[in-house]
C-alpha cells in the first residue's frame, strides 16, 4: 500500500503561512489542527532521538513501532472524519493501540521497584531523553485537546493512546536508569 509519493520535497506552497490538512481544506499553520499534528511530528522526532543513545534493545523494538503509531494519529488528526466517513477510508488509529500500550506498560513496569517518591527526570542519556519525550507527549495530548475544545473532530483513540504512551515513556526512562536507579525527589532538599 502506498500512502505516500514524494517527487518534490518543497512546493511553496506554504509560503504565505497557510498548508493544507488531509482532506484538501487549506488553513493556517497556526491552526488547532495544525498544531496537533505538529506537536505529535516533535513527540515522534523525540522519540527517534531517545532511539539514538544506546540502550535496552527491546525498548527500541517497541518504540519503532510506537513511531508508526505516530504516523498513524498525525494522519488521523490531519484529515477530520467526514460526515458518514466509511470504516477504512481513511487512516484512523485503530483502537487495539491503547490496550497494547497498556500491555507494554504493565509487563515493563512489573519488574521495577514501587515507586514511593516522586522522580527527577535525567540518569543515563537514554533515561533523560525518554522524559523529555514524556513531556513533549504530555504536550501533544494538550494540543490535541486544545483541538477538540476549539470545536475540532478527534478520533478518541488518539487521545486515550497520548494519554497512555506518556506513562509507557515514563516507564521506559525508568527501564533505562536500572543500572544507576531512579533519581528520587527530596522535598525541600539540596539534592
Amino acid at each position: 500500500m502506498t500512502v505516500v509519493n514524494l517527487t518534490k520535497l518543497y512546493t511553496k506552497s506554504g509560503d504565505g503561512g497557510r498548508t493544507h490538512l488531509g482532506d484538501g481544506t487549506q488553513v493556517g499553520k497556526t491552526d488547532p489542527r495544525v498544531e496537533a499534528v505538529g506537536a505529535v511530528d516533535e513527540l515522534n522526532a523525540t522519540v527517534g532521538v531517545a532511539l539514538s543513545v544506546d540502550g535496552d534493545e527491546r525498548v527500541e523494538q517497541i518504540c519503532r513501532q510506537i513511531q508508526n503509531d505516530l504516523f498513524d494519529v498525525g494522519a488521523d488528526l490531519c484529515k477530520p472524519e467526514a460526515a458518514g466517513e466509511q470504516a477504512g477510508e481513511s487512516l484512523r488509529l485503530d483502537t487495539a493501540r491503547t490496550g497494547i500500550v497498556e500491555t507494554w506498560i504493565d509487563t515493563w513496569n512489573d519488574p521495577l521497584p514501587p515507586l514511593r517518591s516522586f522522580i527527577l527526570p535525567g540518569g543515563s542519556p537514554r533515561a533523560a531523553l525518554f522524559h523529555q519525550a514524556r513531556t513533549v507527549c504530555r504536550r501533544a495530548e494538550r494540543r490535541v485537546i486544545f483541538l477538540r475544545e476549539s470545536g475540532g473532530q478527534v478520533s478518541e483513540p488518539v487521545l486515550l493512546y497520548l494519554n497512555r504512551l506518556s506513562d509507557l515513556l515514563f516507564v521506559f526512562a525508568r527501564i533505562e536508569n536500572r543500572a544507576e536507579g531512579d533519581i528520587l525527589w527530596k522535598p525541600g532538599g539540596d539534592g
